[in-house]
């Protein structure tokens, strides 16, 4: 295999990076090029992604790499968010953050129009933030930047559009909305006009991995690179990182763990009944695609969210920090549901869990460390409640755990994990969503046959850990913790 390279635009809820991936002789090495805060902030009592801040981060990674020939350039971003656009083309407004309140209400809203048929329809877990409420939200307050909206893009395809001029929805983010149908493989239509959703705005949808043309000469010669081809990778970073999952046989499920924890496995179809809606698993799309049936677990905003507070108080401690900290705190004394209602808007987590250990009955923590401790312990428990739901409803039981993406570097959760579920955990790699985004640009160029090569290729190039069970007695914890969600 000639040395290829590709450059991956890798967007979370907290930073974002440029990786710049060679690949050669089947081993893949990934280099940092550009690392920034993901911008936001409230404006006019809005919580908003600052979209200009956002675009000149990716031209300043194209920048980092103007002395490279590219054979691809990809993003992936977080799920649910979009951008709209006029009838011109222009961006209407800065997209609103998913954390945003203005969702409140629109579960009961929604359910009250179109009863028990979205479940069935869409297969996705029901979170207040998802795309269908957010756009009942502007539906109920006549917003005139939806009146005046012509496309709806998600935000790696605004990325895209804003990288290409093509304005298409790639499958795995689409998959996110819970707007789109996985056994038609197109928009759920009917229901959304019973909502006075605007259907005309949704854009085509592309499969992963299509290649949507080369870089604009504008954008090319603003940046001083040559035009590469821009590929619709799999733009939920999720998706992404679920490719580079490094498994190869047995019964297994992924957790890639970050700002969010999603727990799940690869289907080749959807999962959709009574008993998965009863559990509240979400089926999103994946390369090839396949279905990542999954859950949404709060995952390291909680820890996210506590150091932000820290902070603000006049400590700054580094999460290795608070790792350690944590580490030194006595297990299972304090448990939270890390999925409370309240975790999950940003701002005064140490109060949030205080609130939630006086309503249970518990005493609240009483050092940084004992809050992140009730974090990471609480999580390990969420996960074993998870994969309990994965077992029964997929009928089989699941051997081996794999963690992939930042929060593999928390090894304290990673043992836990492994302690409280029962079950082998491999962690790593560290890079899991740029690695996916790689793997899919290079799928889609011929430089990777298929999926099977591509996690070869993660086997071979990127380190693994594993965690075996200590052997103590968790039921009785476990009990307690579940107790407390009732």
């Amino acid at each position: 295999m000639s040395e290829r390279k590709y450059l991956a635009f890798d967007f979370g809820a907290e930073s974002g990076r440029a990786i710049l991936g060679t690949l050669s002789g089947g081993v893949l090495k990934l280099e940092e090029k550009h690392r920034f805060a993901n911008p936001m902030g409230l404006m006019r009592g809005r919580l908003q992604w600052d979209l200009l801040g956002q675009w000149e981060q990716i031209k300043q990674g194209l920048r980092a790499v103007q002395n490279q020939k590219l054979d691809g350039i990809g993003v992936d971003t977080w799920g649910v968010d979009f951008g709209l656009l006029d009838a011109n083309g222009d961006i209407l407004t800065n997209p609103t953050m998913y954390r945003d309140p203005y969702t409140q209400g629109m579960i009961e809203d929604v359910a009250s129009i179109v009863g028990d048929q979205l479940y069935p329809t869409t297969g996705i877990q029901t979170m207040v933030f998802n795309t269908l409420y957010q756009l009942r939200s502007l539906v109920k307050r006549n917003s005139p930047t939806l009146v005046a909206a012509k496309k709806l893009l998600f935000m790696p395809d605004l990325f895209n559009y804003l990288l290409t001029g093509v304005a298409k929805g790639e499958f795995s983010i689409v998959s996110t909305s819970q707007m789109y149908d996985p056994n038609a493989r197109t928009w759920a239509t009917s229901l959304l006009k019973k909502l006075d959703i605007p259907t005309h705005l949704l854009p085509e949808i592309i499969p992963t991995g299509t290649v949507l043309g080369p870089l604009l000469e504008s954008v090319a010669s603003e940046c001083k690179v040559a035009p590469a081809p821009v590929i619709a990778t799999a733009g939920h970073d999720t998706a992404s990182a679920v490719v580079s999952v490094p498994a190869s046989a047995g019964s297994w499920c992924y957790i890639s763990s970050g700002t969010w924890s999603l727990m799940g496995v690869e289907l080749d179809s959807p999962l959709i009944n009574p008993q998965t809606q009863a559990y509240n698993y979400t089926n999103e799309g994946g390369f090839g695609s396949s279905i990542r049936f999954l859950k949404n677990i709060m995952g390291m905003w909680l820890i996210q969210e506590c150091r932000r507070d820290f902070i603000r108080q006049g400590r700054e401690p580094s999460y290795a920090e608070l790792a350690k900290l944590a580490s030194d705190c006595p297990a299972y004394q304090i448990l939270i549901d890390p999925d409370h209602a309240p975790f999950a808007s940003p701002g005064d987590m140490p109060a949030k869990i205080d609130a939630f250990c006086a309503r249970t009955g518990q005493q609240k923590p009483q050092s940084d460390g004992a809050y992140v401790r009730a974090c990471v312990d609480s999580l390990a428990l969420k996960y074993r409640q998870t994969l309990e739901g994965l077992e029964k409803l997929l009928g089989k039981t699941i051997d081996t755990i794999h963690i992939v993406g930042g929060g593999t570097q928390n090894e304290l959760l990673n043992q836990l994990t492994a302690d409280v579920c029962k079950k082998t955990v491999i962690t790593g790699p560290v890079e899991a969503t740029a690695i996916g985004n790689i793997l899919v640009q290079a799928i889609a160029t011929g430089t990777v046959k298929d999926l099977a090569e591509a996690r070869q290729i993660v086997r071979d190039s990127f380190p693994v850990k594993r965690y075996q069970a200590s052997g103590g007695d968790v039921d009785a914890i476990y009990q307690r913790f579940l107790a407390l969600q009732k």
